[in-house]
């Protein structure tokens, strides 16, 4: 079975600088051969390394909400695949992400765990399928995907709505771990003189060992974070 790494790049929020940063992340902290494919509706300056694919003419579809055409059986990789969101910073090995639960759909632990320690729902940021796994996910959305973008908050509320049997595992919290909320613990912010919000003060995170992949939900993004520990790291 064919492994593969897979990213959504959809309007100008990210350039293709993030997909091949992503590359080569992942690449440096996987032992285990996979190949990397990113969905996009513009491929200029990806890394000629990087298989492209468009993404589907879905109409009122836009970023975050084409991650259920990850389970479209008719996909046109086959096989496991891996998807991380562009925001991530990959910093030590991640094979453990192609060996756990090896049958099953695994996603995140929603980071509203931070505050809610019973917290049982999703953040689709980094989710390991096999192709063909839930496909009721894609094909409902697809029969009307505005109906489902405006009734969820986004496309991980979708998800976990449409694997109804509860047929996935979380990954284990310590794996994957927000930078603001749990590596940084939550630090002032204000905006920036480009209107960005960012942290009032450099700091260094709180890295636990089993920790490998750092999410970057919301503000800021990897590139323009001040911490050293980011500047050192997205690359």
């Amino acid at each position: 079975m064919e492994r593969w790494v897979v990213c959504l790049k959809h309007g100008r929020k990210y350039t293709s600088e993030y997909v091949n940063t992503l590359y080569r992340m992942t690449k440096r902290y996987s032992t285990i051969d996979f190949k990397f494919a990113c969905f996009t509706e513009d491929a200029t300056g990806i890394d000629p390394a990087v298989h492209v694919f468009p993404l589907p003419e879905t109409n009122g579809v836009k970023g975050w909400w084409y991650k259920p055409y990850f389970f479209n059986p008719e996909l046109p990789v086959n096989g496991t695949i891996l998807y991380f969101d562009l925001d991530v910073i990959v910093f030590k090995n991640i094979d453990y992400l192609w060996t756990y639960e090896p049958d099953a759909f695994c996603i995140i632990r929603d980071f509203n765990r931070c505050s809610i320690p019973s917290w049982d729902r999703m953040n689709s940021s980094v989710f390991r399928l096999n192709t063909g796994q839930h496909p009721q996910v894609w094909r409902d959305f697809e029969k009307d995907p505005n109906s489902g973008i405006r009734r969820m908050h986004g496309d991980q509320d979708w998800i976990f709505f449409k694997t109804k049997d509860k047929a996935f595992k979380f990954w284990p919290d310590e794996w994957i771990q927000s930078y603001k909320w749990e590596m940084r613990k939550k630090p002032a912010m204000a905006r920036d003189k480009q209107g960005v919000r960012n942290f009032m003060t450099p700091g260094d995170p709180e890295i636990l060992s089993q920790t490998s992949v750092a999410v970057f939900h919301g503000d800021p993004n990897p590139h323009n974070c001040i911490d050293p520990w980011c500047k050192e790291h997205w690359k």
